[in-house]
């Protein structure tokens, strides 16, 4: 089984890619949060950032794009590929309403005859191999059968399907129904993501699925990042390493942001994910999260991971 990590905007950029493979270096593909380029394909200096192999140190990185604009996605393309990026991701998924208001994200699936010509553009012009993130429709699961007929005239590199509509958000329940069509359909390569949490739900999408050897984590490997590592080998997470991993993050925003209130915000970020492994240490985590300094945030960090 391979497994992704999924981009989350705010969470999964390099600094933190980089700090987790040197403590779970267990990830077969990462994915850069979507990046942002103008209608001349420039990227925004954040963005820049991102896929700067400077900042980089995991291997297999793919960047992932958010446009609409066939000819912004040429231009960036032929950017990345003179960086030595060989794959280049397309977001279809996004369900944010900034983003699907412009038609972007899972606001692509909405008009289907934009969709086929904004395909032909990108895969006649293509240097590099073109993967696509999806979710199953925009307003009604339905709609999936005709994305289908449309991801099977493409030669994309992978499918990455999450089983729900932009309107579900990341609420509700997987249409597994819907997947199930997908895999048996699908003359691409096919990759599951949404909502496996525990190593049993891991291992039931196996059992389910034995055809499916790629599986995206996202806020399953955000909340517990020892996950691929108990699947794996049966080890639980442990709380010295994850320590480190804390620790390692801390010092690293410490040094780039300016002032409490920015390191507390970023350190609150993924602990708000975090404190599903902690549930005997609600009290604390709490406090943590209500902490207005550096000190009181260190102190609760140490009676959580006492």
């Amino acid at each position: 089984m391979l497994f992704y990590f999924a981009p989350l905007e705010g969470i999964t950029n390099y600094i933190y890619r980089n700090t987790f493979s040197n403590y779970y270096n267990n990830v077969d593909k990462f994915f850069t949060p979507f990046l942002n380029a103008n209608s001349a394909g420039c990227l925004a200096k954040k963005s820049q950032r991102e896929i700067d192999r400077e900042n980089n140190k995991v291997l297999n990185l793919v960047p992932q794009l958010l446009t609409n604009n066939s000819n912004t996605f040429n231009l960036v393309s032929n950017k990345l590929n003179d960086l030595g990026y060989n794959e280049i991701n397309l977001n279809l998924g996004c369900p944010s309403g900034t983003v699907t208001s412009k038609g972007k994200g899972s606001g692509q699936l909405k008009d289907t005859k934009k969709l086929k010509v904004f395909f032909d553009e990108i895969f006649n012009n293509n240097i590099q191999d073109i993967s696509v993130k999806t979710r199953i429709g925009f307003s009604d699961p339905a709609e999936m059968e005709t994305l289908l007929n449309i991801f099977n005239d493409y030669p994309i590199k992978e499918l990455i399907v999450h089983p729900r509509i932009r309107e579900d958000y990341y609420k509700g329940p997987i249409n597994i129904e819907v997947f199930k069509d997908i895999v048996k359909e699908s003359k691409n390569e096919v990759c599951y993501n949404g909502d496996l949490f525990t190593v049993n739900q891991i291992n039931d999408f196996v059992t389910n699925f034995p055809t499916i050897n790629k599986i995206m984590l996202g806020r399953g490997l955000i909340a517990n990042p020892g996950l691929i590592e108990e699947y794996k080998t049966g080890k639980k997470l442990s709380i010295k390493n994850f320590r480190e991993f804390h620790d390692s993050l801390y010092n690293q925003y410490s040094q780039i942001l300016f002032g409490d209130k920015n390191i507390l915000y970023k350190m609150k970020d993924y602990w708000r994910v975090w404190k599903i492994n902690f549930p005997e240490n609600e009290k604390q985590v709490k406090q943590l999260l209500k902490s207005q300094n550096l000190v009181s945030y260190l102190k609760a960090v140490d009676a959580i991971l006492k």
